[in-house]
Formats: C-alpha cells, sequence, structure tokens
C-alpha cells in the first residue's frame, strides 16, 4: 500500500492510462479519488498521512453503499449498478478488507483482552471499550473492515 504521496501520484498516473484506454467510467471515479484526497489535503492545510487517505477513501464507499441503498429503494437498479462499480474502483486503493471469520477471531481476541484488563467477562456496557480494541487491532494488522459490521458482530459477541 504505497504512502499518501505516492498514492496521489499512483493515482494520476493511472488517469493517465485510463484516458488512454477510453475507459470513461474508471477516469471518472479516479477523477473523483483524487479530488477528494487533494480537497481533504486543502481542508487539512498539510500533506495526508496514510490513515486519512484510508479514512477519506472509505467514507467515500460508505456513501456509495449508502446511494446504492437509496437507488435500489428507488427503484433506479441502472445508478445502483455505476455506485457498485465506482466502489470496486475504490476498493484497490484500500487494504484488503478483512473476512468475516478473520473479524469474529479479532473481536473475539479483543473480548478477551479488554476481559483480562477488567477481571471479569465484557458485557453489553462495555461495547465502547470492546470497539476501541478491536479497531487497535484492525489497525496493527493493517487489514480494514466496516465500522457498521463490526459493531454488530461486537454486540452480538457482547450479548451472548
Amino acid at each position: 500500500m504505497p504512502d499518501a504521496g505516492e498514492l496521489e501520484a499512483v493515482i494520476s498516473q493511472q488517469i493517465v492510462t485510463a484516458m488512454k484506454a477510453h475507459d470513461a467510467e474508471r477516469t471518472g471515479t479516479l477523477r473523483l479519488i483524487k479530488a477528494a484526497l487533494k480537497n481533504k489535503a486543502i481542508e487539512k492545510r498539510a500533506v495526508l498521512t496514510q490513515a486519512e487517505s484510508e479514512q477519506t477513501l472509505a467514507s467515500m464507499i460508505k456513501q456509495r453503499r449508502d446511494s446504492i441503498e437509496q437507488f435500489t429503494k428507488g427503484n433506479r437498479p441502472e445508478l445502483a449498478a455505476k455506485e457498485a462499480a465506482e466502489i470496486v474502483i475504490i476498493e484497490e486503493f484500500l487494504p484488503k478488507a478483512l473476512d468475516e471469520t478473520g473479524l469474529a477471531a479479532l473481536v473475539n481476541a479483543a473480548i478477551a483482552e479488554v476481559a483480562a484488563s477488567t477481571g471479569q467477562k465484557p458485557g453489553p456496557k462495555e461495547m465502547g471499550a470492546t470497539m476501541k480494541a478491536v479497531q487497535a487491532k484492525l489497525q496493527a494488522a493493517g487489514v480494514r473492515a466496516e465500522g457498521r459490521v463490526v459493531s454488530e458482530m461486537v454486540k452480538k459477541a457482547l450479548a451472548s
């Protein structure tokens, strides 16, 4: 995974490649990514860190998932398909998403960690501490997972 400066250079190079291939959809999506990263850097008034770049891309994916949901409700499958295609392109620039079994193992490890620090099995009241532990483990492993999925899995594990 390239750092933030390299990421922008890679995206610029891929824009040129997509333009030469006359791939309008990919070109448009890559330009959206570049613009989002540039806007975030301007907003921050500094160069983005790797984590900030990933956060920006993750929020772009979240926006598109919300749009897909709205387009599906509004009976606009062609627009939902366009958003889904954009998600695939954006995900190319993010670390690999963790699968459900790997995430479950991380959640269980985090619960065990919280239990060791408090001396008792955590319950629903320790949701915040457990979520922080899971997020730290995800970051340490260099993988990502959607917050909503992590939250649901932690909630289910704490309830049992």
